[in-house]
């Protein structure tokens, strides 16, 4: 069914060209329709985006909550950092995640509520996810320094942000550099 190909077309495109790169004919040829077609499933450019952007929010969650299940025998200071190496694939090898960056710090003028509107939900979710995971690998491994679990996430998320935002502007090397002085400081001021 052509119409389920849309939205992981229109993906890498808005991932690739951004919104006002994206055209509605080269993803309508990619998916091996007519740009008509697409009307019947969306009103229009601006739906398209913004369902592409839900469903790379929520599939990109999933994805993120899978790495710290799959890490979660490790020690909390070698999960939480191994996030790092992570994001870093996943900003070069995800569609998903290029294109929630690219939307996330370059989104559509015309379209900066809505977006703002999907991805402060997604940021949330990922904060209390976190927290959660503070709260359970504290109680195996003990070593944080306080109990407001909620704080210790927003500051470990705090810390991502900085990095990505230094990634999206300045590249990888510069993602690591910052990284690399943060972190000692960041762990210290987490631990016991």
């Amino acid at each position: 069914m052509k119409a389920a190909q849309l939205i992981p077309t229109a993906l890498r495109h808005f991932a690739s060209h951004g919104y006002e790169g994206a055209s509605l004919n080269d993803i309508a040829q990619e998916v091996g329709i007519k740009k008509p077609s697409i009307y019947a499933h969306y009103s229009g450019k601006d739906d398209l985006f913004l369902k592409t952007m839900a469903y790379a929010l929520g599939e990109q969650k999933k994805h993120l909550a899978s790495y710290f299940v799959e890490t979660r025998q490790l020690p909390l200071e070698t999960s939480l950092k191994g996030f790092f190496d992570w994001f870093i694939e996943e900003s070069t090898q995800n569609d998903q995640m290029k294109f929630i960056l690219r939307i996330a710090y370059f989104p559509p003028v015309k379209l900066e509520h809505e977006v703002t509107a999907l991805i402060n939900p997604f940021f949330d979710s990922i904060h209390r996810h976190l927290a959660r995971l503070f709260r359970e690998r504290d109680r195996t491994e003990q070593i944080l320094y306080s109990d407001d679990y909620t704080s210790g996430a927003l500051a470990y998320l705090t810390v991502a942000e900085g990095t990505m935002t230094e990634l999206v502007y300045n590249g990888i090397d510069a993602y690591q550099q910052r990284f690399t002085a943060v972190w000692p400081i960041f762990w210290r001021g987490l631990v016991r």
